[in-house]
């Protein structure tokens, strides 16, 4: 019985293991892997076994991500407190923990997207998962943002809210991977004014903060 426990407890996590020597590659390399063939060589695995649980080498980006979002959420709902947040409070919560999911993974992150001149206009396809989860959690702030009369019920308008608060988290990863601060108090800080005013543009006013957060990027520009 021990041996069988022994057996089962030291069980190989074989997708964890590829996405982890995926990472790996492209920080060594600076690119990925030239083929499914020889990455899996590489991991004294078989191809098709490799195919078992990815089907290219785009699953495995879209896997970084998703696994970016899910341990960032788990740490929040880990939190008593996180309950009694309020609907700002929740994204202010989410974007706080997830740049520290990204500190992790920095190199990786930096080597794939900080040379890319196109993540402003078009959406890397391995990130669109992430985008749909992230949208589903902020579907759920904003209704309880409306059930408290946090966020305003707008007729047409309040059903893009969802969209706006992703292109501002898109907007923080950007502004991230090019922050230089020290322990990148500049993201923490564009993080609060760009909430800030995500809410007061989704509540009542918003004039203030859009002058103070449109200054905020003029200095950091």
């Amino acid at each position: 019985m021990e041996m069988t426990t022994a057996k089962k407890a030291s069980k190989v996590d074989y997708r964890a293991k590829i996405i982890q020597g995926y990472i790996e590659y492209v920080l060594e390399h600076g690119q990925e892997p030239p083929s499914v063939f020889k990455f899996a060589k590489d991991l004294k695995m078989k191809e098709e076994d490799f195919y078992s649980y990815f089907t290219s080498f785009e699953g495995i980006k879209s896997a970084v991500w998703t696994r970016l979002f899910e341990e960032t959420l788990g740490n929040l709902e880990s939190q008593e407190v996180f309950k009694e947040y309020s609907a700002r409070e929740k994204l202010l919560g989410f974007l706080f923990t997830w740049i520290e999911e990204l500190k992790k993974n920095r190199s990786y992150l930096l080597a794939s997207y900080q040379s890319q001149k196109n993540t402003k206009g078009v959406l890397p396809m391995e990130v669109k998962a992430f985008r749909d989860k992230f949208k589903d959690f902020a579907n759920e702030i904003i209704l309880e943002g409306k059930e408290t009369e946090e966020i305003a019920n707008r007729p047409l308008i309040s059903d893009r809210y969802d969209e706006a608060l992703w292109l501002q988290v898109w907007f923080v990863f950007q502004f991230w991977l090019k922050d230089t601060s020290p322990a990148f108090e500049k993201t923490d800080a564009a993080i609060e004014k760009s909430v800030n005013l995500a809410f007061d543009l989704m509540g009542k006013s918003a004039l203030d903060t859009f002058v103070d957060f449109a200054k905020f990027l003029y200095q950091n520009k």
